[in-house]
This record gives structure tokens, sequence and C-alpha cells, in this order.
């Protein structure tokens, strides 16, 4: 049977610099083997699977698979995700919103224009700052080697996935930073975390905050994207600096150091964190999937 497939760039500040999304638009008839057999073989950072919702309320429903395992939650995927409905006209927005099921539960999805193209923006799980400070685990130290601190310490932050976050003095020095990836390994995966999230501020005139995002503990070297780091961070700061000049919102630069170029839009509402930005649909074509589950 033949299905509707989508190739995606999401969080893209222009074609071509954002994350990869693969979206199967239709997998209502795909068993669980068949679904990791397929984002094993497109090898993206994430494969997403729609399916009608289960749950009350909801608009439709996201699987969401790397090449290796099922994850309950991912920004990107989510957004992308979102594109692909909207699209292919699997749902439409009520009040301005989509209501996306995914295992970390109903997440509300925004629908809105930005200079005009459509801008999605997820409202982020709810964190938690677990742990503070350079001393918070003893190979968070080798993990940060090379790089000059910022005013806010470094943090352990739980919220729909586990980062650490850092921030750095500026943001030519994080441009410029050579990570320790085997050190950073090590951290996450001692403290079961995605990995460190380093982050600066701009002031660039496009965007206030620089992001660098090396997720060791899922095998990547670096994310050119990634809505739920994003989530973590403008939680963090909005916490730490309830007063500071980010505390409200802001826009982030990602994936420069590797090739990409990404946006995000950051918006936060007392304790709510909305992060989205524009998705370019690059891939629009017929699905063939007879490969072995």
């Amino acid at each position: 049977m033949s299905i509707r497939y989508l190739h995606l760039d999401v969080f893209a500040a222009a074609p071509g610099g954002g994350n990869h999304l693969g979206v199967v638009t239709d997998a209502a008839g795909w068993s669980d083997a068949r679904m990791q057999a397929f984002a094993r073989w497109t090898n993206l950072v994430e494969t997403t699977f729609l399916l009608p919702p289960s749950q009350p309320g909801a608009s439709y429903r996201v699987r969401i698979f790397t090449p290796h395992k099922e994850i309950p939650f991912a920004g990107h995927p989510s957004i992308g995700s979102a594109h692909a409905v909207l699209l292919c006209g699997l749902a439409h927005p009520v009040d301005g919103l989509l209501w996306q099921e995914c295992g970390a539960g109903v997440l509300p999805i925004r629908v809105e224009q930005n200079r005009g193209q459509q801008q999605l923006l997820l409202k982020s799980p709810r964190s938690t700052v677990e742990k503070t400070g350079r001393d918070a685990h003893p190979l968070l130290d080798a993990a940060l080697s090379g790089i000059g601190l910022g005013v806010l310490p470094p943090a352990y932050v739980s919220g729909g996935r586990h980062w650490w976050l850092a921030e750095c003095a500026d943001e030519g020095s994080l441009r410029q930073w050579k990570p320790d990836h085997a050190a950073i390994g090590a951290l996450a995966k001692a403290t079961d975390s995605m990995g460190l999230c380093v982050f600066a501020h701009s002031a660039h005139a496009d965007y206030q905050l620089v992001v660098r995002a090396l997720p060791a503990g899922v095998g990547l070297v670096e994310d050119p994207a990634s809505g739920a780091a994003n989530g973590l961070i403008a939680a963090y700061i909005a916490h730490a600096e309830p007063n500071g000049p980010l505390a409200r919102g802001y826009v982030v630069s990602q994936g420069r150091e590797i090739g990409h170029d990404a946006s995000l839009t950051v918006h936060i509402d007392g304790d709510d964190v909305w992060i989205g930005g524009h998705t370019n649909t690059i891939i629009d074509g017929t699905l063939h999937w007879n490969g072995r589950d």
C-alpha cells in the first residue's frame, strides 16, 4: 500500500538550515517492528508516524522513533509532525491550537503567522532544576573543559527529557569551542541524560541567544536544532533571571557550527514555555515500504 511521505526541514532560518525529519502520514496499519525498521532505514535523527488519536481532545497521535528506539517526546519531531498534519489536512486547529498526543501526553501546539509564514509553537513539558553548580557531578567539569562559563551556574534539568545546561561567557567563545565529546558522552551515560547543552547571550539583531546541543546520550555528536533542549534552557533562564532581558522570550540561533542555520522562537508566559519556528517541506512523495519488520 502506498502512503504519503514527507521529508521536512524543521526550525530553518532559510531552506536547508534546519533539522531533518521524516514523516509517515498514515501508519494506522503499521506494527511497532515495522515503524522501527523504517526509522532504522531512514537513519534520520528521528522519524515520526501519524495515527488517529486515542485520547479525548487530541487532534492526532504521533509516535517518534530514532534509528534505535522509540522515544516519548522531542521538539523538532513534534513541530514537524504538526506541519505535516496541517499540510495533509489530517486535522485543523481549534481556537488556534492543535492537540498532539504523544508519549508525554496530550500537548498543545499553537498555529500562528510570522512575517507571512506559518509558525508553530509547542508548549514544552514543565521542567525541574534538579542540581546546580560545576560540582553537581564528578564528570561535569571534564565535559565543560575549554569553555569559560557565564553568570548562571551549570544545571541538571528535567522536563520530558534530562539535559545538562551551561551558560557560556560569550557568543564568540561558544561558536569556537571544541567540545570533548568523549567526556560529554561519559557524563550523559553516568547520569542517564541526553547530554550537554551550552548557550550564550548575543547582541545580534536577529537573535538573542546562541545554543549548541551535544546529545551524546543518544549517540549524536551535535544537534542542529533542539526544541526540547531549548524549552529547558528557556525555563531555566526565566526561573534564574525573572527580571532579565530574556525572561519573556527571545530568538535562538543554532547549528551554524555544523553547517546548518536554525532559528527557534521562544515565548515565555509565566510558567509556560512555547518553542517554535518555521518548517519547510523539502520532499512530498509516495512511500512504498516492503522492508522487513
